[in-house]
């Protein structure tokens, strides 16, 4: 069963960038990732297909330097933003786990299971 949750404001992510949040603890804990182009936020699972580690390499830190594709921190597979799929790397094919997600207002909300 999933549960509709604000996660932020539109303002809170700038245009053309991406962040990081985290909801539960222990075995309930789920990390997604946001980018944002213009009006639109794409949400995923914060986990390579490949093994299942998270992509970030620092806070917040997602996106390749040219802020045109979501990177893995490990082995630098590329996937591109408005679908999840992988163009580049050792999962190439594969694509991230997308969460839905809506604007209500200036509010980002995604179904978080």
């Amino acid at each position: 069963m999933s549960t509709q949750r604000i996660i932020c404001d539109l303002n809170d992510i700038e245009d053309g960038s991406a962040r990081g949040f985290e909801f539960g603890e222990g075995d309930l804990a789920q990390e997604i990732v946001l980018v944002r182009q213009g009006m639109a936020v794409y949400a995923y699972k914060n986990s390579c297909p490949h093994t299942g580690v998270s992509m970030n390499w620092q806070p917040d830190q997602f996106l390749d330097s040219a802020g045109q594709y979501i990177q893995c921190s490990v082995h630098g597979a590329l996937f591109r933003i408005e679908d999840g799929y992988c163009v580049r790397g050792p999962c190439a094919g594969n694509t991230l786990t997308m969460i839905p997600t809506s604007l209500q207002g200036n509010k980002i909300v995604c179904e978080i299971a």
